[in-house]
């Protein structure tokens, strides 16, 4: 007869029959289930992290916004782009070792004409030289510069224009050339085979012609004469930043070859999402 002064058809009241305390263990009221599950339901979706390979796919795809959801970012962060990027660094890299050969043309008389410390240790720092020792010295600094100067401007004029390709390329990401024209793609990759195809032959001569300057009689003369007098390095061997242009040619050639597969990926990515009715714009 609990129940007797309650209205007829109207619901039970949970909170007024909740007890005050609820015992360690015991399972919640209905109430207090039910604002756990509205609470559950108006709680945001987790974030998902974005990543290369996530910033690949279309924007509709990878949900959110953020930084990394302009079209600045997604045109710079994708991994062609990075591999560019990439492409941009190394060959920077080459033109300023390169550049080592070319601004080393010796002749220092005295401590107040140093430059640049690879130009004192590959130049000829002859302080100690005097007299027709000292003359022959400059004729014999200025005569190997002289065989060094070609494959160093060489070498630097593929590092630079190997420069402006890759910044090139990275330009038109920006502007989204290859969205509109897939073509542009087939392109890139068909002169990325071929540069990564023609830096190995250039590493040979460049490497051979080194090999003939440091292997002439005037190198060896040179050579002696400094070592008469107590300098030591300038034998007639390769320097680090020669060996280092070598290094940083390689990495060129597997960054143009990776660059090769990643242009064909994203040629295939565009035509199969432009061949939809409801496709959007893509970042290959």
């Amino acid at each position: 007869m609990a129940d007797a002064g309650k209205r007829p058809g109207k619901p039970r009241d949970w909170r007024h029959d909740r007890p005050a305390v609820v015992a360690v263990g015991e399972q919640p009221w209905p109430w207090r289930q039910q604002q756990q599950h509205q609470q559950q339901q108006h709680r945001p979706p987790p974030s998902r992290g974005t990543t290369l390979a996530s910033l690949d796919a279309p924007a509709e795809a990878r949900g959110g916004g953020g930084l990394l959801d302009k079209p600045l970012c997604r045109a710079l962060c994708t991994a062609r782009a990075c591999c560019q990027q990439l492409q941009l660094l190394l060959c920077m890299l080459i033109v300023i070792c390169s550049s080592v050969s070319y601004n080393s043309t010796g002749g220092y008389t005295g401590l107040f004409s140093l430059g640049s410390i690879y130009y004192y240790q590959y130049g000829g720092a002859y302080s100690g030289l005097s007299g027709a020792d000292g003359e022959k010295a400059q004729q014999l600094d200025a005569q190997f510069h002289q065989l060094k100067v070609p494959p160093a401007q060489v070498a630097m004029a593929v590092g630079g224009a190997l420069m402006a390709f890759a910044c090139f390329q990275i330009v038109a990401s920006l502007f989204r050339v290859p969205w509109h024209c897939p073509a542009w793609l087939i392109a890139e990759a068909i002169l990325d085979v071929a540069i990564a195809i023609g830096l190995v032959p250039a590493l040979y001569f460049y490497y051979h012609r080194l090999h003939e300057i440091y292997a002439s009689s005037l190198c060896k003369e040179r050579e002696n004469l400094y070592q008469s007098k107590g300098y030591r390095g300038f034998g007639c061997s390769l320097h680090g930043a020669e060996i280092a242009v070598g290094f940083f040619a390689g990495a060129a050639i597997v960054a143009f070859a990776v660059a090769v597969v990643l242009a064909v990926r994203g040629f295939k990515i565009v035509r199969t999402l432009q061949a939809k009715p409801s496709s959007h714009s893509y970042e290959p």
